[in-house]
């Protein structure tokens, strides 16, 4: 669905916020709707790394000399992705200044929501283009620049996915070998696992991704 409604055209550059779980299955929708790079944004390296073996360009906002906007522009001859997609939402982490503005105003209860990523991809697509927004967004955003988007002319698409109208097609395609889910499966647990698994998660520890648990195990 954020594949979908990143409006996808055969040949198209796209950015992807998050290389978590939704982030990973949005990159391998935009290639099979015929994108012809994905470029992926991440600071965590195993994550970075699983989205280049699916054929991904990575950018690591981590590292002191990036620039995501500077990157992207770079990589797109300064004309910016023609879509974009936010797989992180309200809980994105951001190594500039607006990162521990966003902490703070969370902190005194001033805004909910941390939306480094939304605004990072209102400046970085295309004029005239898409930014799709499966990442979950809760409640108050501050300083999002809506007169950017505006004068862009940029078209957004969000929502929580649809799970009955994308389950049928997406076990054909795993039927058919297109796509591999469990490649993202970092971790198989018991029942009793799951406590302390919480903790790894939340760390980030163990080159964790996707975690599932057999309760029969």
């Amino acid at each position: 669905m954020a594949a979908e409604n990143a409006q996808i055209q055969e040949g198209d550059t796209v950015a992807v916020w998050g290389c978590g779980p939704v982030g990973q299955f949005a990159m391998e929708s935009a290639f099979m709707l015929g994108a012809a790079r994905v470029i992926a944004i991440d600071r965590v390296p195993e994550r970075l790394a699983m989205a280049r073996s699916i054929g991904a360009i990575s950018v690591d906002y981590a590292e002191d000399d990036v620039s995501v906007l500077t990157a992207l522009k770079d990589l797109t001859g300064g004309m910016g992705p023609d879509s974009c997609i936010d797989a992180v939402g309200l809980e994105a982490h951001s190594a500039e200044l607006q990162g521990v503005y966003d902490q703070v105003k969370v902190a005194l209860m001033l805004e909910t929501d941390r939306p480094a990523v939304l605004r990072q991809a209102m400046q970085a697509v295309r004029k005239g283009d898409t930014l799709s927004i499966p990442g979950v967004y809760g409640g108050l955003l501050d300083k999002v620049p809506f007169g950017a988007a505006f004068g862009k002319g940029i078209t957004m698409k969000m929502g929580q996915t649809n799970m009955h109208n994308y389950m049928k097609p997406l076990l054909e395609r795993i039927e058919e070998g297109q796509i591999d889910p469990s490649r993202i499966i970092s971790h198989r647990i018991t029942l009793d696992e799951a406590p302390a698994m919480y903790d790894v998660w939340r760390d980030k520890k163990d080159n964790v991704t996707k975690i599932v648990i057999d309760p029969w195990a």
